[in-house]
């Protein structure tokens, strides 16, 4: 177990070597879970520290003892740190080009957990995917779809991108819902309607206080707007829903008419043309 394998930095490397640098990275990788367990089981519980901020916190805890167990291991078998780091510091630069993106990332993923634009159960949206953060990690962080899907997105989009987050700072969120009623209806009906639908919905905020827009005038409809507030974003497609069906109840039990784009085709009896008979019948006559 003692036979030399190879060098680093003038020092011999044997299996026994190896074995202890394996054991001290271990004990190292658990003293961090025993200590992740003991913060969140009673330090964060007792200082009521939101779950984003112990997210935040058992990660930089986890990466500050992973840190000093590699330095302690690297020093029990005897590797001098400061000519490792020249060494790593020469293969930096071959390998920095082919580990760009990697890179990238690493640093986007420490950005977000110290400057936290983003945190665990935040409601956002990338792209064209509505989700909650389930876990950041230092390459890539996992948000959970509305579909149940796990999509893992690169560090690097939330810091070079633009990214929607719902529950930043105030997570009130405000809904519109837009319908279109026929020129026909009772315009001051159709604003008591749409009110009462919001006032009877049980997870609609009362301050803000609802409120109808009219937006203008369609080819069929008069194009209205009801803008509800919510206390959280994550249920709001199911009460956008709900206020659809309900704004349907409501404008039939009142007499109110959703139309349907219709146009009106109006026929003309076709005209007499002039006529003149051609050279050839003339003469014949």
């Amino acid at each position: 177990m003692n036979f030399k394998l190879f060098e680093i930095n003038k020092t011999a490397i044997t299996p026994s070597s190896i074995f202890m640098f394996v054991v001290f990275i271990a004990v190292f990788a658990v003293t961090s879970r025993l200590l992740q367990r003991v913060l969140k089981g009673q330090v964060f519980s007792r200082l009521s520290i939101d779950e984003g901020m112990q997210y935040t916190l058992t990660r930089i805890t986890h990466y500050l003892i992973m840190i000093v167990g590699a330095v302690v291991a690297f020093q029990f078998i005897g590797i001098d740190l400061t000519g490792l780091a020249i060494i790593v510091g020469f293969l930096s630069v071959g390998i920095g080009f082919g580990l760009q993106n990697i890179t990238s990332n690493f640093v986007a993923g420490l950005i977000l957990i110290l400057e936290r634009p983003i945190k665990i159960g935040d409601r956002v949206m990338v792209g064209d995917q509505e989700g909650d953060v389930m876990e950041i990690n230092m390459r890539s962080t996992t948000i959970r779809t509305l579909k149940n899907i796990a999509v893992i997105v690169p560090n690097s989009e939330f810091v070079s991108s633009k990214l929607e987050n719902w529950s930043y700072g105030d997570e009130t969120v405000r809904l519109d819902i837009d319908v279109g009623v026929s020129y026909d209806s009772d315009l001051e009906i159709v604003i008591r309607c749409l009110k009462e639908v919001a006032a009877e919905h049980p997870e609609v905020l009362r301050k803000p206080a609802p409120d109808v827009l009219h937006l203008g005038f369609g080819d069929s409809a008069w194009n209205m707007r009801l803008r509800v507030w919510l206390a959280h974003p994550r249920r709001h497609p199911e009460v956008h829903s709900d206020i659809n069906c309900a704004i349907v109840r409501k404008f039939r039990e009142n007499g109110v008419e959703i139309p349907f784009p219709q146009r009106d085709l109006h026929v003309r009896s076709p005209l007499p043309l002039p006529f003149s008979p051609a050279p050839e019948l003339r003469r014949s006559t």
